[in-house]
């Protein structure tokens, strides 16, 4: 009997633009020691996919060369706390977009009660993202205030409703007044419009920033540094406006600032388990009790991956964009 074959997506050449990404049928995943089998039901679409797709950002030795960090369905062979049957969503080192993945039964979450498995999906890569740097990183506390750039990307989205549960005090940029009048209905205590108005003398003006997660870079960071705090920290997720800062160093003296920043895939899988365990201990209540839900903004067939990249980087989504295997 010749091996099982699933349907996933390829980007076509190796590298490219969203055109690139094809549906392809390629051998079903065998679950390792410690691995649970995966039905995918869901597949969330980040950034790191579209680095990916373009020849950067690649996967961690022992990943799937398939792009996909998270994905949420139904366990097909278990293994730790995971039985056939269970609805989990999980973080993936690589393999979400595909009907089947595997996945360290560590790094997997259960769906929480009355989410569908699509909103479920859009969950692991952003909170999983946002507890480390925001909660670890940054150490927000409840009561300080959390400056967020990108308020209506997933990230921001996430950030914003997990500070609010957290009883921190957010403060959102974003690109339009449509997307801060969203990042106000989010929870955002001030939304402020960036292409209209200078964030950096506002956030001061409001008595400033205690952490900062910047997913910007670039001429954003002098800005924020001057915004920030006695004592506040500069988290770093991404660079999209500019990969190299000016770091006034007694500036940062004067502040007693720290500027920290990660990366969330190449982590081991023993730091990942331990993060699972931390959300699912801290965010998972959040989510139980109404304060935190994701936002999908649209979703996709599996098969249309290119169309949901290229949605993603016309910028215009609010909360996630998912793929759906049906």
């Amino acid at each position: 009997m010749g091996q099982a074959m699933m349907t996933a997506i390829a980007v076509e050449g190796g590298r490219g633009g969203p055109e690139a990404l094809k549906p392809v049928k390629i051998p079903r995943p065998a679950p390792g020691e410690g691995q649970i089998l995966i039905r995918v039901a869901a597949a969330g679409v980040n950034r790191p996919d579209l680095l990916q797709r373009m020849g950067g950002y690649p996967p961690p030795p022992g990943a799937p060369d398939t792009l996909g960090l998270e994905v949420a369905g139904e366990v097909i062979q278990g293994s730790g706390r995971w039985r056939a049957g269970d609805r989990v969503c999980a973080l993936l080192g690589g393999g979400g977009y595909a009907e089947y993945a595997v996945v360290d039964s560590r790094h997997a979450l259960p769906v929480p009660e009355g989410f569908n498995l699509v909103e479920a999906a859009g969950l692991p890569e952003t909170v999983f993202t946002v507890w480390a740097n925001v909660f670890e990183h940054g150490a927000l506390q409840p009561g300080e205030t959390l400056l967020v750039h990108g308020a209506t990307s997933g990230i921001g989205v996430t950030a914003i409703q997990m500070a609010k549960a957290a009883g921190a005090r957010v403060i959102a940029t974003a690109r339009g007044a449509d997307k801060a009048a969203r990042a106000r209905e989010l929870g955002a205590d001030l939304a402020i419009d960036a292409s209209a108005e200078d964030f950096g003398p506002r956030v001061k003006a409001e008595g400033g920033a205690d952490v900062v997660l910047d997913m910007v870079g670039g001429d954003y960071f002098g800005r924020e540094l001057d915004a920030l705090k006695m004592g506040g920290r500069i988290v770093f997720i991404a660079s999209l406006g500019g990969g190299e800062v000016v770091l006034p160093i007694f500036r940062l003296m004067q502040k007693r600032a720290v500027i920290t920043g990660s990366t969330l895939r190449p982590r081991s899988a023993d730091e990942k388990a331990w993060l699972a365990a931390a959300v699912e201990g801290q965010v998972w209540p959040w989510i139980a009790s109404g304060r935190f839900r994701p936002v999908i903004d649209r979703t996709f067939p599996l098969a249309r991956a290119g169309e949901a990249h290229a949605a993603l980087e016309a910028g215009d989504h609010v909360g996630k964009i998912v793929l759906t295997c049906t």
